[in-house]
């Protein structure tokens, strides 16, 4: 299994109330996949996870399967502890678990290849490696990517390491055999599927998902005046739903199109700004501008 393309890395609604709004998590999954997202993802960082309980976590997966199933979709689950890996084992439509770099601990290169390796045996899926560095703690050089790749059961990595850099260039330049890497920073998305990379788990594809489609298509076909025009407009909108803490900006966007009941988080975070929403709004309406997508 090689994952590629532009997946959505699903928020977790509201409605008025503070509830989870599975109705508007139902239409959004649809909506991605009809605008030519490659798959979705359930309980990322994206969806506030920490914030819900252990009904509300549930109810989410339910949801989101259940749209994959009718649509055929691969769907991954944030799963980073050997007890949540197992729990995908009842949950046939679950392609692959994103599972966490162990966070805060920095246990050095060889415990995150050693923590890999028990969670990849215990796991009924393949697992995606989620690599983001600046919010872990925890480096790794592109060596240690590869011996990730190496063991059984390790599919992929969303590498989100904060730009581009020598390790990046490396990794991409002889990627692993049957390894997907998909892009984790949004406003680099660009450069790194031009260096080679397979796609991207984006929640700036809740907006414009079909431009960041068509963006991913683009560099995959070679069609370099196409991608770098298109990767430039994207990478400014990416880095204006990201002015603020993810997913406030992303959740105040959606709710100004009328998609989702309200732009309400969960503490810790707080709504995204008034004039951050008007910036993140008038971004998404130059795109208008341009011509159809290409699909």
């Amino acid at each position: 299994m090689t994952l590629s393309g532009v997946h959505v890395p699903l928020i977790t609604p509201f409605d008025g109330t503070g509830a989870v709004a599975f109705s508007a998590l139902e239409a959004l999954a649809h909506e991605v996949l009809d605008a030519g997202a490659a798959g979705i993802v359930a309980l990322g960082t994206t969806a506030e996870p920490a914030s819900l309980d252990a009904a509300e976590r549930r109810g989410v997966v339910d949801v989101i399967a259940r749209v994959c199933r009718e649509r055929a979709a691969p769907l991954l689950v944030g799963a980073g502890t050997v007890d949540e890996v197992k729990a995908l084992s009842e949950r046939p439509e679950v392609t692959a678990a994103l599972s966490l770099v162990p966070p805060f601990l920095r246990p050095g290169e060889a415990g995150v290849i050693a923590h890999f390796a028990a969670l990849a045996a215990a796991s009924p899926v393949p697992l995606v490696v989620y690599h983001v560095p600046y919010r872990t703690g925890q480096e790794l050089r592109a060596d240690a990517i590869r011996r990730l790749a190496g063991l059984t059961g390790v599919a992929g990595i969303k590498y989100a390491v904060g730009g581009i850099g020598a390790d990046t260039v490396e990794l991409l330049a002889d990627p692993p055999a049957d390894f997907a890497v998909l892009g984790g920073d949004d406003a680099f998305i660009s450069p790194l599927l031009a260096l080679g990379a397979h796609g991207g788990i984006l929640a700036s594809a809740h907006v414009a998902t079909a431009r960041y489609v068509e963006l991913a298509g683009a560099w995959h076909a070679g069609d370099v005046a196409r991608a770098r025009s298109l990767g430039h407009r994207l990478a400014v909108l990416s880095s204006v739903l990201f002015a603020e803490p993810n997913p406030t900006v992303v959740k105040a966007v959606l709710h100004a199109q009328g998609r989702i009941p309200a732009a309400t988080v969960r503490p810790p975070l707080l709504p995204a700004g008034r004039g951050t929403v008007q910036a993140a709004l008038r971004h998404v309406e130059t795109l208008s501008e341009l011509a159809p997508p290409v699909h």
